[in-house]
């Protein structure tokens, strides 16, 4: 009998990000951007702006969405001056209408401006990857299915990223190349069959054997994994018609995911399949960045 909890099944995705793990990944993601971006020094702030000023100002939304990255923004000033006072006026993975501050800053000036870009680089980016999930899980509501991330992240930005997914309220698939097997068409060309790659992996990977997944592009090979009886199958580049045969054949014998080819256009009619997962790189490969802007008070 196939469940139909959301919750179960999204904890048989991968792991999710640690509060360990994200803070590590913040600390060294914002030492190399301000490294990028300050260099050897804000060259316009330090003409302009006197060392001893101190001032306020406010990161106000512009556009409706989900707010994250609160942490990193906060990481950026913190990094640039001990002095600097932040104030959150939203919660972190809450959805904000247009005009909501979300952060107000106190501290010396020129750590404000310095840190103005990087900040809002990290907080619009975040955002807006956590504003893409809810977006699809939204178009899902009320069907089984889970959306959730890929490996098509921007790199160094993983850890953040992956975050920002489940901010948004979709789920993560596996974290890197380390902690899950997927067998995909190039691994089944080089292995000689969808039977043998499952074989070598029971055989090498025993530990990893309970959760591995296989791509299939065809009801034939969707087939040999039935019959290998794979844990979770990979649909590559289906139609829904596809996708829905596929469900009705599978008959709750294993987890099936959707993927390739996934719009928003097409996320519900997917949805109405009866599949498991519905996978979209575009949640981090392409999510615009949220709009937000920074404003010295007076």
């Amino acid at each position: 009998m196939r469940s139909a909890d959301r919750t179960g099944r999204a904890s048989l995705c991968c792991h999710g990000v640690s509060t360990s793990e994200l803070e590590g990944a913040i600390a060294a993601v914002v030492r190399a951007a301000l490294a990028e971006d300050v260099g050897a020094g804000d060259a316009t702030t330090q003409a302009t702006v006197p060392a001893t000023l101190r001032g306020s100002a406010l990161i106000v939304q512009r556009e409706p969405g989900v707010i994250f990255g609160l942490a990193a923004a906060e990481a950026v000033f913190a990094e640039l001056s001990e002095e600097v006072r932040c104030e959150r006026q939203v919660s972190e993975g809450s959805w904000q209408e247009e005009g909501a501050t979300v952060l107000a800053l106190e501290g010396p000036v020129r750590a404000l401006l310095t840190g103005e870009r990087t900040a809002l680089n990290l907080l619009g980016h975040l955002s807006g990857v956590a504003t893409a999930a809810a977006r699809a899980m939204r178009a899902v509501a009320g069907t089984r299915a889970l959306i959730v991330d890929t490996r098509k992240t921007t790199p160094g930005l993983r850890v953040l990223e992956k975050a920002a997914v489940r901010a948004g309220g979709a789920g993560n698939h596996r974290r890197g190349l380390d902690d899950a097997v997927l067998i995909k068409d190039n691994h089944i060309a080089a292995a000689g069959s969808i039977t043998n790659a499952i074989a070598l992996v029971r055989e090498r990977r025993p530990d990893l054997a309970a959760t591995l997944e296989v791509e299939v592009s065809s009801a034939a090979e969707l087939e040999e994994a039935l019959a290998c009886k794979a844990p979770r199958i990979l649909l590559d580049n289906m139609s829904d018609a596809e996708v829905r045969a596929a469900v009705l054949r599978t008959e709750g014998r294993a987890l099936l995911e959707a993927s390739g080819g996934v719009t928003y256009e097409r996320l519900r009619s997917l949805a109405e399949t009866g599949v498991d997962w519905i996978s979209m790189g575009y949640l981090t490969h392409s999510a615009p960045s949220l709009d937000l802007s920074m404003k010295l008070a007076g």
